[in-house]
């Protein structure tokens, strides 16, 4: 078997002291993961494994790609799963809380994970053991109610843990160079309950990827524009719109 090759994966891009990440190139990345992951389960699979690790990146032409499925499963193959799948910062609330009954929701999770991380450098749940990964979570989007995510409380309980009491804190605080738009997506992608985590291809169509400009915004931008001869690819400071 015969392979294209991309010279890195997204963690190896993200911790390299060189590279400049803008808004722009956050929102191509994330879109095309997206695409990979509506056709990953629109065709019946879900990966299980998604991390910037296994996300491999064509710099120049902004190409990344989903890869190692070793873990991946058939959405229809017969429950229960393994509930200890995927790496642990990535790992969706219900995995570690022991369920074994999951389907693509839990990709999703990780996508909200790895996009925040594409913003900051650093993972937003750096937990180290599962009880320290939902202490992180519930320090970042609050602890869960009956309202919230009924379901996790009884698997909690099930398991006789307690989940911290925590009322968050506000994701613009953790990731100030995300607009309103991505912090938006994000805190849709990392809910507690799996079924309001939106789908791979609902998130394509979030307002993140489609923001309109008016027309006087669009006249100044290209009156603005470079000269080809002067354009760069790369930026003067990590991030911009």
């Amino acid at each position: 078997m015969v392979f294209e090759y991309l010279p890195y994966n997204l963690s190896q891009l993200l911790n390299g002291t060189d590279y400049l990440v803008s808004v722009g190139k956050i929102k191509r990345l994330c879109s095309q993961i997206l695409q990979g992951l509506a056709y990953i389960h629109q065709h019946g699979y879900f990966h299980r494994d998604m991390k910037p690790e296994n996300l491999l990146v064509n710099n120049k032409l902004d190409v990344i790609k989903i890869a190692d499925f070793g873990l991946a499963r058939e959405i229809d193959s017969k429950e229960p799963y393994a509930h200890y799948v995927g790496t642990r910062w990535y790992r969706p609330p219900e995995l570690l809380l022991g369920s074994k009954k999951y389907g693509p929701e839990l990709d999703m999770w990780s996508m909200g994970a790895i996009m925040a991380e594409m913003f900051t450098r650093r993972p937003l749940f750096l937990g180290e053991n599962h009880a320290d990964m939902l202490s992180k979570i519930c320090s970042v989007i609050g602890s869960p109610s009956e309202d919230s995510w009924a379901d996790g409380l009884h698997l909690a309980r099930d398991m006789q843990y307690q989940f911290p009491q925590h009322p968050g804190t506000p994701l613009s605080l953790l990731i100030p160079l995300a607009n309103e738009d991505a912090i938006n997506l994000i805190t849709s992608l990392c809910s507690w309950d799996p079924a309001k985590r939106p789908t791979a291809a609902e998130a394509l169509q979030h307002p993140f990827f489609h923001v309109k400009v008016s027309e006087s915004e669009l006249a100044r931008r290209i009156i603005q524009r470079p000269h080809a001869a002067e354009s760069k690819e790369t930026i003067s400071t990590p991030f911009m719109f």
